[in-house]
């Protein structure tokens, strides 16, 4: 019988008192139901466009106040987190981070320390490399379905977090984050922008390409006969297609050398089949079981 996962005890005060979360959807309603649930804030703001919305995760209990304008409550601000889409990160941290007249005040003493969750961090990280008080993360955790109905205070638990910092990031600010994200379950690892988008490439937007090709592959006839394994296969791709097309294109390079990969393994597939050669098309199918059951291994933490 495998043992149940690991968690963390809650910390026995408020690790950050008052965290402001921007984007109150499923990733950010999660966390605001983690950081409740374990005590890891004592105010949780939620800051959303749609005042109908963010009065609801209010009403709902997922956060302790509402509001559509981050800059009346910045000043109580001990920590924000952008959980809003990747193309969005950018333009909302820079706003907030200068004055009217566009003056950037990132260096001030004026603004806490600033995060994000998006899944793509080189374009983020690069256009906010003068705002000292940001500093990039990817908590890799989430789901096909939406909305902060959809909220789940164990979603965090015993994933990754990737912290990406950039050479000018303050350190104390990077681990001041590396125990924000254990303190809702997480294990964490640094590393730079580019290395993330390249590993993320592979591990999760072109799995998002592959499924939503597979999935439009599907003739009308044949959706009565299909199985587990094809909808297992295409589940991602009932993810929110306009937040995927923000994130295939700011990582459009990394996810196209992933394509050209997959082209590869596939017509090394299509030549064994041609050419009936039966051994070939086990080595491969071989190859696949293995690094699938590495995967497996991995996630159970044998290796």
């Amino acid at each position: 019988m495998s043992e149940p996962p690991f968690t963390p005890p809650p910390p026995t005060r408020p690790f950050e008192p008052t965290v402001v979360i921007v984007g109150v959807g499923l990733i950010g309603g999660s966390l605001a139901a983690a950081l409740k649930a374990r005590s890891v804030a004592r105010t949780v703001i939620g800051v959303g466009r749609d005042i109908a919305r963010i009065g609801a995760a209010r009403e709902a209990g997922l956060i302790d106040e509402a509001t559509t304008d981050i800059r009346t409550v910045v000043d109580r601000a001990d920590l924000i987190v952008f959980c809003t889409p990747v193309d969005r990160v950018p333009i909302d941290v820079l706003q907030l981070a200068s004055t009217q007249n566009g003056d950037l005040i990132a260096n001030g003493p004026g603004l806490p320390l600033m995060t994000d969750v998006g899944s793509v961090k080189g374009p983020i990280c690069n256009e906010l490399a003068s705002v000292s008080r940001f500093i990039g993360s990817h908590p890799i955790a989430g789901s096909h379905r939406q909305g902060f109905e959809a909220a789940d205070a164990n979603l965090f638990e015993g994933r990754t977090c990737v912290i990406t910092p950039i050479p000018t990031s303050n350190e104390s600010s990077i681990d001041r984050l590396e125990r924000f994200w254990r303190a809702v379950g997480m294990t964490t690892v640094r590393m730079s922008p580019a290395a993330h988008d390249d590993s993320l490439a592979m591990t999760s937007h072109l799995p998002h390409v592959v499924a939503a090709a597979l999935a439009a592959t599907l003739s009308e006839e044949n959706r009565r006969l299909t199985g587990s394994g094809f909808r297992d296969t295409t589940r991602v791709a009932e993810g929110d297609p306009k937040l995927w097309t923000g994130i295939l294109m700011q990582n459009s390079e990394f996810v196209v050398q992933g394509i050209d990969r997959i082209i590869q393994q596939l017509s090394a597939y299509r030549a064994a089949l041609e050419s009936h050669e039966p051994v070939a098309v086990q080595k491969l199918l071989l190859e696949g079981q293995f690094s699938r059951a590495m995967l497996d291994r991995i996630q159970r933490g044998i290796d």
